[in-house]
C-alpha cells in the first residue's frame, strides 16, 4: 500500500449540501478502488491564483488515503469528470 494525497478544488458556487455530495461520492470512489482514507484537510473557499472557467474562487479539500498502484488512476479517471471538481492533483507522498 503507498500513501497518496487528493487536492481537490470544488466549485464556489455550489451550494453546501452539493458539495458535500460531492466530496462524499470522492470517498466512496476511493473506498471502491481499494483505498481507505487516513486524513481530510478541509481547507474552506479560498481565491484561486487564477480565474478558472471565469470563477475566482473555490473550496479545498485535501485528502490522503492509501492504496495499491491502480488506485489513483482510477480516481483520477472518475474525479476528472466530475461536474463540480475544477482542479483535482493526485500525487504519491514519500514515505
Amino acid at each position: 500500500m503507498n500513501k497518496y494525497e487528493l487536492a481537490l478544488v470544488i466549485n464556489a458556487k455550489a451550494e453546501d449540501d452539493v458539495r458535500n455530495a460531492t466530496l462524499e461520492k470522492v470517498k466512496e470512489y476511493i473506498a471502491r478502488f481499494g483505498g481507505e482514507i487516513t486524513n481530510i484537510d478541509e481547507w474552506g473557499k479560498k481565491k484561486l491564483a487564477y480565474e478558472i472557467q471565469k470563477m475566482n474562487e473555490g473550496f479545498y479539500y485535501f485528502i490522503q488515503f492509501d492504496g495499491d498502484s491502480n488506485c489513483p488512476n482510477e480516481l483520477e479517471a472518475v474525479v476528472r469528470i466530475m461536474d463540480n471538481v475544477i482542479r483535482h492533483l493526485i500525487v504519491k507522498q514519500e514515505a
